[in-house]
């Protein structure tokens, strides 16, 4: 049977997009199941969904986006055939509306071998107002921890085996789960690579919302590097060697493990 794919959506009052977002998932090769968490909601973000071709299942109350991606990777892995290779799973963003079908290069990228977790790597967003702070604070804690330097540590545009998923599990809390499940997947010797995607999202602007936003941001980045950096979660120097120094943007990154 040929391999397939299963495109994960936490959402929380996103009632706007929805749709559009669960359209646009449904029309990328190789998907065909949309499963959409609503993350205690308190719009019509559950029955748009359905009514968009998702299935979906609710938190009644909200319990953060690691929490939701966990349930939603559960949800595939029961409608997954006994008899057939594990779905895939590609998490998204519910606010990305019908540009979601432009991440299906990050499935090739997958389906093809060339990595175990392929992340999008967007281009500049309309409206951000960000300075870049909590994204370098991302990667240093990543570049720290495996060599690796990404460009874009915080996309939540991902796809990854099954194998891989269950490795990163329990996924960090909060904002910090993609930094997180990048120094966790790396450790543990699967391999990473960042593939350009033209997609677009609602970006948080430079307003007191936006600043509230990056701030707990930050807070929840900084702890899942914390909570790594004292488990000992790193790659040491000597086994990294001169990979670091010879990385090449847009190229696969494989960090050695320390066990």
């Amino acid at each position: 049977m040929s391999q397939r794919v299963a495109v994960v959506i936490p959402a929380k009052d996103e009632s706007a997009r929805i749709a559009a977002t669960v359209r646009a998932a449904r029309a990328i090769p190789h998907v065909d199941l949309v499963v959409v968490v609503d993350d205690g909601s308190t719009d019509d973000t559950q029955h748009i969904a359905r009514a968009a071709g998702a299935v979906v299942v609710r938190h009644s109350v909200n319990r953060g986006k690691a929490s939701a991606m966990e349930t939603g990777a559960s949800v595939v892995k029961m409608r997954d055939a006994p008899d057939a290779p594990a779905r895939l799973l590609l998490f998204l963003d519910a606010d990305l509306g019908e540009t979601a079908v432009g991440v299906a290069p990050l499935v090739d990228a997958v389906l093809s071998g060339e990595a175990d977790c392929a992340i999008a790597a967007l281009p500049p967003q309309e409206g951000a107002g960000g300075r870049g702070f909590v994204v370098r604070t991302a990667r240093r804690a990543i570049a720290r921890a495996t060599g690796w330097v990404p460009t874009q540590p915080l996309s939540g545009q991902r796809c990854l085996t099954r194998e891989a998923f269950e490795a990163a599990v329990p996924l960090a809390g909060g904002w910090g789960v993609e930094t997180g499940m990048t120094i966790d997947l790396l450790v543990k010797g699967f391999t990473l690579v960042e593939v350009p995607c033209d997609i677009r999202h609602r970006a948080s602007r430079n307003d007191l919302a936006g600043q509230l936003h990056r701030a707990a941001q930050y807070r929840d980045v900084a702890l899942a590097a914390a909570v790594r950096r004292a488990r000992g979660s790193r790659v040491s120097a000597r086994e990294l060697g001169e990979r670091p120094a010879r990385q090449e943007p847009g190229r696969p990154y494989r960090a050695v493990p320390t066990r």
